[in-house]
């Protein structure tokens, strides 16, 4: 650590003691008797470690000919539960581009056992590829057990500048303390927000004159250098049915708003802009240019598709004439293929196939125009100001008349106006070139319905059989066709047909599984063993396979919105005869609940009319975003839902 550093920390530092918050500190390799003895965390007595303590600091210094973005971060995690704790590996993501990538400089790691300590060697160090981070460098730390504590420190010369990134104060982990220390001269100019609800303990701003020197000259530049940190962090805990965890967890991200040239170095490059200065950029740049191949693609378009005069059904023909004509490569990312040549190729990337689309809407005369957006996982877009580096997908709106289609073209299983559910993340910039962009709303498609119909009768064995036909719509659909065609159809009705004890199906058939525009159908033959407990008969109605199986919201409280991407309905009409096998004795008891606001309703009704049975039960939910104080409410009506379709029974009596 050079003494200019020191300096600089030892200035914070005597800033921070003028407030009535103090910053904390820790020397790496030197645990304290408090940490070592330490058993359990109290204010999460759950958690399999804890960090002790963390600090990260950015900053840009001269390495060699060129001015390198370091980052140098050190951390200190105590283990409760090593059978539980994931950290034992450490990965350290580098950033990589066209062949050069950052480099992990001085790492020094150590597991702490007591008064035994372990280094981590050479050997427990390599570089990496991983498919969900790019290169990483991991780090495995030996003799990790209950009681251990491992801390490491490390530095990375990162040739980006423009790749700041930022600093997640909250993980999957509690924090003790956490501590972020960036230093960026005023010639490069970043926008810094931060995310989450959890505040800062200290936010501590000075301008040092002492920040770097060039090579090519005397000229010291100033700097800004800013600590934030934050005490007490709580865990960050995936829920279900919620977008990003990006969207949520305290940090503090940064966006390169303008780098200018530092004598001798580099040229001046303006990162952030208006969106009207974006609109122009991609109109002349690459995308742009590829949304002017309307002729190549009229060329190529059947005459049979072009020759309809109704524009919702050439909308149709064209957007199934690309699905069919493509196979997606699997990138999320436009290459240099020509959309042409990946039109020749039949196959190319999500921005390939779409602006394809696009083209080929626009030759038939319609109003297509293409949609940047972030997916569900990548986290919200920023609507402060154009990042554009929060876009990772593209899709094609459509309007037609007063109404408007979103439409992607990569899944072959995806109906017209169904866009993949990964792609459903509330808003999207619609590039119009002519008018200026602008944010719509991602909707998605409504109708997504599971229905099923059953007729079964008592057999004079005391055994139930009958016929069960079921039709999925919209998502629900879409999402049994991709199952299919990821696990091949035997597979899957493999699975369907081992749900429950005591129901033996068969006869399993898929009906219109490649006419994506239609419901797929499922019908087959059920054989239902019911429950004796001495002299009654326990029968389950809900014998099928239901939509929802269990109540997703198990916790106390909900700190972050619920967002079930579209909304459905399911509908059950089951119909039994009794025949001269069985009587009721006891039904459940028929009734409904709602959520406030027309949000959703549940409803079951019973009717015994001489030998038979019949019941109907819906679910529909109108809404599909809710806010945290709504889970209360999601809570009861979920559970009462699978308390309806799970464990209720009809009680019959042997004639």
């Amino acid at each position: 650590m050079s003494l200019r550093f020191l300096l600089l920390v030892t200035l914070l530092f005597s800033l921070s003691s003028t407030y009535s918050q103090e910053r904390r500190t820790a020397k790496f390799g030197e645990p304290t008797e408090s940490e070592l003895a330490m058993n359990i965390y109290e204010k999460d007595t759950t958690a399999a470690a804890v960090v002790l303590y963390e600090q990260g600091y950015y900053y840009y210094d001269a390495v060699g000919d060129y001015i390198k973005l370091i980052k140098e971060v050190h951390r200190k995690i105590k283990v409760f539960n090593s059978k539980s704790f994931e950290y034992g590996t450490v990965e350290i993501p580098l950033f990589s581009l066209d062949g050069t990538r950052e480099k992990v400089k001085n790492l020094n790691a150590w597991t702490y056992n007591g008064n035994t300590k372990t280094r981590v060697t050479s050997d427990a160090v390599f570089i990496t590829s991983d498919p969900g981070i790019g290169t990483v460098c991991k780090v495995v730390f030996p003799n990790v057990s209950n009681g251990s504590i491992i801390e490491y420190v490390y530095k990375i010369e990162s040739p980006f500048l423009f790749n700041f990134y930022g600093w997640h104060f909250q993980s999957d982990l509690p924090k003790i303390y956490s501590e972020f220390l960036f230093k960026i001269p005023i010639e490069y100019q970043f926008e810094n927000v931060l995310y989450g609800k959890h505040p800062l303990y200290l936010n501590i701003s000075q301008v040092t004159d002492d920040c770097l020197q060039t090579k090519f000259n005397t000229m010291i530049i100033a700097c800004p250098i800013t600590l934030y940190a934050m005490i007490d962090i709580p865990a960050f805990n995936e829920e279900d049915y919620m977008l990003s965890s990006k969207n949520y967890i305290s940090r503090v991200e940064f966006e390169p708003k303008e780098l200018f040239a530092v004598s001798g170095w580099s040229k001046s490059k303006k990162f952030t802009k208006e969106w009207k200065d974006v609109d122009k950029f991609i109109r002349k740049g690459e995308m742009g240019r590829q949304l002017k191949n309307s002729k190549y693609f009229k060329e190529n378009l059947p005459d049979s598709i072009l020759a309809k005069t109704n524009a919702l059904e050439k909308a149709k023909a064209i957007y199934s004439f690309i699905q069919n004509h493509y196979t997606w490569n699997g990138t999320f990312y436009s290459s240099e293929t020509e959309v042409k040549d990946a039109f020749d190729d039949k196959k190319g990337s999500i921005p390939e196939i779409n602006l394809s689309l696009i083209n080929a809407l626009e030759a038939a005369g319609l109003d297509a125009k293409l949609m940047l957006l972030s997916t569900r996982q990548n986290g919200l877009p920023t609507t402060l100001y154009p990042v554009m580096t929060k876009f990772n997908y593209t899709i094609a709106v459509l309007k037609i008349a007063d109404q408007t289609y979103l439409l992607d073209a990569t899944d072959k299983q995806a109906p017209f106006g169904v866009i993949p559910f990964h792609a459903l993340n509330v808003q999207g910039r619609v590039m119009d070139f002519k008018k200026g962009s602008y944010w719509l709303p991602i909707e998605p498609f409504k109708q997504n319905i599971y229905y099923v119909n059953a007729q079964i009768t008592a057999t004079t064995d005391g055994d139930f059989t009958g016929k069960v036909s079921q039709a999925s719509y919209g998502y629900i659909g879409l999402k049994k066709r991709s199952l299919i065609e990821e696990k091949t159809l035997d597979t899957y009705i493999k699975t369907e047909g081992n749900d429950k004890a005591g129901v033996e199906i068969q006869d399993y058939q898929v009906a219109d599984l490649n006419s994506i525009e239609k419901p797929l159908k499922e019908n087959y033959s059920v054989l239902i063993a019911p429950e004796t407990v001495g002299d009654k008969v326990i029968l389950y109605p809900f014998f099928n396979k239901t939509y929802i199986s269990e109540n997703p919201f198990k916790l106390k409280e909900r700190n972050y919105p619920i967002d079930f991407g579209f909304p459905f309905t399911n509908t059950y009409l089951l119909s039994i005869d009794l025949g001269s096998v069985y009587e009721v004795e006891q039904l459940p008891q028929s009734r409904s609940i709602k959520l406030p606001g027309e949000d959703g309703e549940c409803s079951v009704t019973y009717i015994s009319e001489g030998n038979k049975i019949k019941i109907r039960f819906n679910m529909k939910l109108n809404e599909y975003r809710f806010p945290p104080a709504a889970y209360q409410s999601l809570k009861e009506y979920f559970g009462t839902m699978i308390t309806i379709l799970k464990k209720e029974s009809i009680i019959l009596k042997k004639l």
